[in-house]
């Protein structure tokens, strides 16, 4: 039985190892040691010290190692498990809540999770969740090569096979197109005004998307080159051909005016139209009527519009909705607001009088206002202040004594 122990790493191993004939002290580390065998024909041997040390990696060095071998890989036989692990929390769940296991939702999971472990952490990845395992682990490639080890691909050598393979298919979708085309010509029904794939309310992939999709990591010239080869494809006269093919790469941009609300105009006993709108910004809230066939008269609060702001951006930000639909001088304005700073109340004003001018103006100048920004609520808030600090963002002054 040996043993040993290592000092600056040099391991010195000492004791007796036993054998049928013979026994031999053993040293290393130190002088060489005479050992005798008497079942032997000769007589001793000198044993040389060998030191045997030790490879030691800096935690530098491990983490780059680690990083390069890439994500963590989880088997079959594990997402399994954990999907059976989900599904019984699941049904103990929805046995604690009263409700259906059959019928119990993600929405009831997320509903019953904040319900039994309130959690105050601002960041909302830090709370207790309860998620589909397809939600918490990440897709990972399947297994590329068979039991002898050869891969299954032919660009596997290329470290992005799913990424070529794509730019392969991509390039021979467009020589189909090219070998079309000239099969028109020679038939002479060749024309350059053919039907366009519509792009209109898509974008493409980003280069996340892509990444999901390929579950390969892509650089940003990688992502450049196939958006320029896809718009080669779509700038044939016949790159209809592959409508779909190309679809799969885009998506449906969200509509945002999905048809604005714009109430209907209403009338004084003058018979002038008039129109009343709320708006709001940080903790100010504004409310304006706006009268037609006026002067351009505007007054906020009872005081003229110049005297109760006096900073020219203030005043700006509540004449660019007129100036924007060319109306300036036309309308009668009567405003109060209150709460929060001048800044906050100028924009508070300046979304209601946008909302007002819905009335009056036609359906494509509601979208131009839409798309400038005018009929968006500004989301922002003031930021709290932080415990041993000044204020949300300003320290207190460091003194060294």
């Amino acid at each position: 039985m040996a043993t040993g122990v290592c000092v600056c790493g040099v391991l010195f191993l000492w004791g007796l190892v036993t054998s049928p004939a013979t026994r031999l002290p053993l040293r290393h580390g130190g002088p060489p040691t005479e050992v005798s065998y008497p079942n032997r024909p000769f007589t001793s041997v000198a044993v040389t010290k060998l030191p045997v040390r030790q490879i030691c990696v800096s935690a530098s060095v491990w983490r780059k190692n680690l990083a390069a071998a890439g994500p963590k890989k989880y088997t079959e036989e594990f997402i399994k498990k954990q999907v059976e692990e989900f599904e019984i929390g699941k049904r103990h769940l929805a046995n604690m809540m009263g409700e259906d296991p059959e019928t119990f939702t993600q929405e009831d999971i997320d509903k019953s999770i904040a319900y039994l472990f309130p959690s105050g952490l601002f960041e909302k990845r830090a709370r207790p969740i309860m998620k589909h395992p397809d939600q918490i682990f990440p897709k990972q490639t399947a297994v590329q090569w068979d039991a002898d080890r050869r891969p299954f691909h032919f660009l596997f050598y290329t470290g992005k096979q799913s990424y070529y393979s794509l730019m392969h298919d991509v390039y021979e979708k467009i020589l189909a197109i090219e070998r079309h085309q000239d099969k028109m010509r020679n038939k002479g029904l060749f024309t350059s005004e053919t039907k366009q794939i519509s792009l209109f309310g898509s974008r493409w992939l980003v280069k996340e998307e892509m990444e999901e999709l390929l579950v390969e990591n892509i650089s940003d010239q990688d992502y450049m080159r196939f958006i320029q080869l896809m718009e080669r494809l779509l700038s044939m006269p016949y790159g209809s051909l592959e409508e779909e093919f190309v679809q799969k790469f885009r998506r449906q941009l969200e509509v945002q005016s999905s048809k604005q609300e714009i109430a209907p105009l209403q009338y004084d006993s003058q018979g002038i139209a008039f129109s009343v709108a709320d708006g709001r910004r940080k903790s100010a809230k504004a409310s304006i009527t706006l009268r037609d066939s006026g002067s351009g008269n505007i007054t906020i609060n009872g005081r003229n519009y110049l005297q109760y702001f006096s900073v020219l951006q203030d005043r700006e930000q509540l004449m660019f909705p007129l100036h924007f639909v060319d109306m300036l001088g036309r309308f009668d304005i009567e405003g109060s607001v209150e709460g929060s700073g001048h800044s906050s109340q100028g924009g508070a004003l300046r979304l209601a009088i946008s909302r007002a001018l819905l009335s009056f103006v036609s359906e494509g100048e509601v979208e131009k206002m839409r798309q400038a920004g005018l009929l968006t609520a500004d989301p922002r808030i003031k930021e709290r202040k932080k415990p041993g600090q000044v204020g949300a963002r300003k320290k207190f002054t460091w003194k060294k004594r």
